[in-house]
């Protein structure tokens, strides 16, 4: 595989990192709590990390297939927001199907834009890694 499907996948791990830790355990760490839905005292870092770098693989490696002839940019946030709407029906409404949390519309809003803002910084991200070639050489 080429370069391309590296940088693609540190960048989505990065980006998702760095956004979520911030996200999470900063700007609306009391608004989580309050919310019930993350109620394991100490989160398994190590955990979320595998997770992270999964899903920044799965996603760098079908990128190529998504690609269209257009600017890497705006090809990567729309590929992006694709795979966040689907990451969010995985994440959020199947939890919210399952988990009591209360309330249930700011539970499903903060996490939309959660969402939105990781896929579009990570769709840039993967689109800037393979560049106008959309290709990894499979």
């Amino acid at each position: 595989m080429r370069r391309g499907f590296w940088w693609a996948t540190l960048g989505y791990a990065v980006v998702t990192l760095v956004l979520g830790m911030i996200w999470h355990f900063v700007w609306f760490h009391n608004l989580y709590h309050q919310l019930g839905i993350y109620n394991r005292q100490e989160p398994i870092i190590p955990l979320g990390m595998l997770s992270m770098l999964i899903q920044g693989l799965v996603l760098a490696y079908l990128y190529p297939f998504f690609y269209k002839a257009g600017h890497p940019i705006t090809q990567g946030i729309t590929y992006g927001l694709l795979m966040g709407l689907y990451m969010y029906s995985v994440s959020t409404l199947a939890n919210a199907a399952k988990i009591v949390v209360a309330p249930i519309s700011t539970w499903l809003g903060i996490q939309a834009l959660f969402h939105a803002v990781q896929f579009v910084l990570a769709g840039a991200l993967i689109g800037l890694a393979y560049g106008r070639t959309g290709t990894h050489g499979v």
